[in-house]
């Protein structure tokens, strides 16, 4: 078994939605984070760490993930650490040259409804991520929807550059109506269930985040 498909989309684009998807599809998904079997402790381990383990200590990113067919969320910030393999150009360049038949897909949203999303999912965007170094978006950054805005639309950008007429890339959009037929026909498997996942709790309290106009 090897992984034959990534998804390169950020936190709240749908990342649960696309595992749940992928795993009623018969694919074997690495989600965020596993438990290791060989872990004395059954000590659970980031996938972001195990692609960056597997590219620079094993010369290849999915060397340490062989036992998955697909991963959903690749990203993560715990305990100091802040790890984007989707932001990552040298990351992507290696699964590209040692994985040529690797299909990424790049889950999204409306811009404004994934800002507000991460605002308000637990301390993700008022807390973590304008203390973490992230790509494109430096430390003390990310404070408003205004601000992840700019830094959503950039992320989606780089991947639209870096990937341009590759056709093993899908930027998705989870809330499109054809959302479940373009990943079937991407992928060439059917998708036999889509809907929506670990959906936010609450009101659009973070939208008053946003600044006003000057």
């Amino acid at each position: 078994m090897s992984v034959q498909v990534i998804n390169l989309g950020l936190p709240k684009s749908g990342t649960t939605t696309l595992h749940h998807a992928l795993k009623a599809a018969g694919y074997r998904v690495a989600d965020h984070r596993i438990k290791t079997a060989d872990a004395e402790d059954k000590e659970r381990c980031f996938v972001g760490t195990l692609m960056y383990d597997g590219l620079y200590r094993h010369g290849d990113p999915l060397a340490l993930l062989r036992d998955y067919d697909a991963l959903a969320e690749v990203s993560f910030i715990h305990g100091g650490q802040s790890i984007w393999p989707q932001g990552d150009h040298a990351m992507l360049l290696a699964l590209r040259r040692l994985h040529p038949k690797l299909r990424f897909v790049a889950t999204r949203r409306d811009t404004e409804e994934l800002a507000d999303s991460i605002m308000r999912w637990n301390n993700l965007g008022t807390g973590r991520l304008p203390r973490a170094q992230v790509p494109g978006m430096p430390k003390g950054y990310g404070h408003g929807i205004d601000e992840q805005m700019i830094w959503i639309d950039g992320h989606y950008e780089a991947l639209a550059h870096w990937f341009r007429d590759d056709p093993l890339y899908l930027e998705l959009d989870v809330a499109a109506p054809d959302a479940q037929q373009r990943l079937a026909d991407f992928l060439g498997r059917p998708m036999p269930w889509w809907g929506r996942a670990n959906v936010n709790k609450g009101g659009d309290t973070a939208r008053k985040n946003r600044k006003a106009p000057d």
